[in-house]
C-alpha cells in the first residue's frame, strides 16, 4: 500500500508521523498545486490532505486510489460526486481540536477584555518605570462574571466554550443558525436578541448558506458599543469590509479573528487598516493547532486508514 500525504507541511514538521510507516510506503510532500497532485497520486492507494483540492483535475490519473482522508473537519476541498462515481472513500475528522479552540477563544477574548496589549506596552516602553502610582488604571477592564456571551452555533466547541463561559459567571445564550437543534440545558434565542443581548459574541458555525455573511453591517449595528466579537468559525461567515467600519467607527468595541474570508491573508483585506491592538486581535488560524490536537488528528488518520484496511 502506498500512502501520499499531498501536504504535510500543514500539520507541521513536529508531530511525529512513524505510525503510518508500518502501513505500507510513505510520500510525503510539503505542498502540492492540483497539476502536482495529478502526478504525485498516480500510485497512490491512499492520499492524506488538508487543504489540496480534490477532484478529477486532481486525482484523475489515480488508478489505484481507494481512499482520501482529510485532516480537517471540513471537506469543502472534496467533489464528493466525483469521488462517489469513482468508488474511491473519503474520510475527515471531527472533535479533534475541541478543548484547544475553547482555549484559544478566551485566550483572544482575556486579550482584549483585559486591554493586555496596552498594559504590556504600558510596562516595555518603561512609563510604569518611576510611576507616581502602584497601579495604572488608564485603560479600564471589566469582570467577565454578570456578562451575557452569545454563541453562534452551538455543537461540541460551542458548548465548550457555553459550559467554560458559565463557569466565569456568565449567562450563556445561543442562535442555532440552521434552525433545527435545540440543545438541553441551554438558552436559545433568535439571531436579533443575541446580537442585541450579548457582551461576547463568539461564532463556533460551519460555512453553508444559512451562515455566510451572516456577521454583516446590519448584524454589527444590531450589537452593544461595548461589545466584543469573536469568530473562530470560518471566516466567509464575516463580512470583512462591514466589520473593519464597524471597529473604525465604533460600532461594536473590539473582535478577535482566528479566521480569515482567504488565507493566508490577503493584500487588499480591509482588516490590515487597523493596527489598533485593543480593537482587533488576528490570529492566524492557529486555533486549531496546539501540539495535543494535531498529534491527536493524525493517529485518528492512522485508525482510520487501519480500520479501512482491516490492517
Amino acid at each position: 500500500m502506498k500512502i501520499v500525504f499531498l501536504d504535510a507541511k500543514t500539520i507541521g514538521d513536529d508531530i511525529d508521523l512513524s505510525g503510518y510507516d508500518a502501513l505500507g510506503e510513505v510520500v510525503k510532500y510539503g505542498f502540492s498545486t492540483p497539476e502536482e497532485a495529478r502526478e504525485r497520486t498516480k500510485d497512490a492507494d491512499v492520499i492524506v490532505l488538508n487543504k489540496v483540492v480534490i477532484n478529477e483535475q486532481s486525482i484523475g490519473e489515480a488508478e489505484h486510489l481507494k481512499l482520501v482522508c482529510v485532516t480537517a473537519t471540513g471537506t469543502n476541498n472534496l467533489d464528493k460526486e466525483y469521488l462517489d462515481q469513482r468508488g474511491i472513500a473519503w474520510r475527515n475528522v471531527a472533535g479533534y481540536s475541541t478543548e484547544t479552540v475553547a482555549q484559544h477563544t478566551f485566550a483572544l477574548l482575556f486579550y482584549l477584555l483585559e486591554k493586555l496589549h496596552y498594559y504590556d506596552e504600558y510596562v516595555k516602553s518603561e512609563k510604569y518605570v518611576g510611576d507616581v502610582s502602584f497601579t495604572h488604571f488608564d485603560n479600564v477592564f471589566h469582570e467577565l462574571s454578570g456578562k451575557t456571551w452569545g454563541v453562534i452555533g452551538l455543537g461540541a466547541i460551542g458548548r465548550r466554550v457555553a459550559d467554560i463561559a458559565g463557569m466565569f459567571g456568565c449567562r450563556v445564550l445561543y442562535y442555532s443558525t440552521s434552525g433545527k437543534h435545540d440543545q438541553p440545558g441551554y438558552e436559545r434565542v433568535d439571531f436579533d436578541t443575541l446580537l442585541a443581548e450579548s457582551d461576547i459574541v463568539s461564532v463556533h458555525a460551519p460555512l453553508d448558506v444559512n451562515t455566510e455573511g451572516l456577521m454583516n453591517a446590519g448584524a454589527f449595528a444590531k450589537m452593544k458599543k461595548s461589545a466584543i466579537f469573536l469568530n473562530l468559525g470560518r471566516g466567509p461567515i464575516v463580512v470583512e469590509k462591514d466589520l473593519a467600519e464597524a471597529l473604525k467607527s465604533g460600532t461594536i468595541a473590539a473582535a478577535g479573528l482566528d479566521v480569515l474570508s482567504a488565507e493566508p491573508m490577503r493584500a487588499d483585506n480591509p482588516l490590515r487598516e487597523i493596527k489598533d491592538s485593543d480593537k482587533l486581535m488576528i490570529t492566524p488560524h492557529i486555533a486549531w493547532a496546539s501540539i495535543e490536537a494535531r498529534t491527536r488528528l493524525m493517529k485518528i488518520i492512522e485508525g482510520q486508514i487501519r480500520e479501512f484496511f482491516h490492517l
